[in-house]
């Protein structure tokens, strides 16, 4: 096979072939190792279950390797052949819109085989357990499960029990590894930066998986991170994270330079953690008065779904601060980038334990 020699163009952010040849992914690989400043790193993780336990530097080499992924959405032809022959499960027991449908995007864009889960339609409903259910769809040859669940560690049970590779989706009031992502790659792309950036994120932190992924990704990357909301929305155990806790928006609203607003999970939710509604957007709500307070330049984002006029009132969400759509635009491109890597770890893994073998057979 002759060697493809593979440039990356700083200037337009493509990929520029002199050869006829087809590249090798590999070389796509080596290439991203360098854009850190020529600093050489190896991704080994095969998983993505959280970003707690990422180092700043696995962060952003991800965040590095999905920059390289962008242009492709702009092409006439949206693909990429990184996982040609590859199967990926989107594996969903919760509702999803954005994420959900991200995943499956970027899957398509990499040319992989995609196999669309949903626990209504399968045997989870007859009694069939969560490794039961993996382990059969493991045995048809998959390769990569996205998961989303409502228990808390369903991702890492399955990392443990199945040899595919397992990305989480959210699981629980845990983690949303790729959310957290995708906001850290928002921001950078538009601040440059999170060095020294102070970021509010607002509203239901008690039951916010994206709160915890984000608090990990942002303050790893230099960031000083704010939680805000009522006490009872607040978890007991903040003040042991690496965040400062404020009950009051106005107090910070002045500020920041990014604000994330989170949506109120009334389906988590076991009783009224505030007397009305009325009253947590009178004191929590993103409006129109309050973003005069803010900074000029303020990125405001949101995961979704958004309750217009409760956490956000609409003309805030649709405004000139609001980053809201960048961060579904951009999160393609970071899911593409997970995907691409936690497949490369795992045939490097493989080549790994076929090299052993032969070196120490039984």
């Amino acid at each position: 096979m002759f060697e493809t020699k593979l440039f990356w163009s700083i200037e337009f952010w493509s990929f520029r072939f002199v050869s006829n040849f087809d590249f090798r992914i590999s070389d796509l690989h080596e290439v991203m190792a360098l854009i850190k400043k020529g600093k050489s790193f190896k991704w080994h993780r095969k998983h993505l279950l959280g970003l707690r336990e990422l180092s700043s530097e696995e962060i952003i080499y991800i965040l590095d390797t999905a920059k390289g992924f962008e242009q492709i959405s702009t092409r006439s032809v949206k693909k990429a052949p990184p996982l040609r022959g590859k199967v990926v499960v989107n594996m969903f027991f919760e509702d999803s819109t954005r994420t959900r449908n991200s995943f499956a995007l970027a899957a398509n864009r990499l040319s992989a085989d995609i196999i669309e889960f949903t626990e209504k339609a399968s045997s989870v409903s007859k009694g069939e357990t969560l490794l039961d259910t993996a382990r059969n769809l493991e045995a048809m040859g998959i390769d990569i499960v996205v998961i989303r669940h409502s228990a808390g560690g369903a991702a890492k049970l399955l990392s443990r029990n199945i040899n595919a590779c397992v990305v989480n989706a959210g699981d629980g009031f845990c983690e949303h590894p790729t959310q957290g992502l995708l906001d850290v790659y928002t921001i950078r792309k538009i601040k440059g930066t999170l060095e020294g950036l102070k970021i509010a994120i607002v509203g239901d932190i008690a039951h916010s998986r994206v709160a915890r992924s984000d608090m990990w990704a942002m303050t790893k990357l230099g960031a000083e991170v704010i939680f805000v909301g009522p006490p009872t929305l607040m978890p007991s155990w903040a003040s042991k994270l690496p965040v400062s806790v404020s009950y009051s928006l106005d107090e910070v609203i002045e500020k920041v330079d990014v604000i994330n607003m989170l949506r109120i999970q009334f389906e988590r939710l076991g009783g009224n953690p505030f007397p009305s509604v009325r009253e947590y957007s009178h004191y929590f709500g993103l409006t129109l008065e309050r973003m005069k307070r803010a900074k000029p330049d303020i990125l405001v984002m949101h995961p979704g779904p958004i309750n217009r006029g409760l956490e956000i009132e609409s003309e805030v969400a649709d405004g000139r601060n609001s980053v809201i759509l960048d961060q579904v635009t951009n999160g393609l491109a970071v899911r593409m980038a997970v995907l691409f890597l936690v497949n490369q770890a795992r045939a490097q893994q493989g080549k790994e334990a076929k090299h052993e073998k032969r070196i120490y057979p039984d």
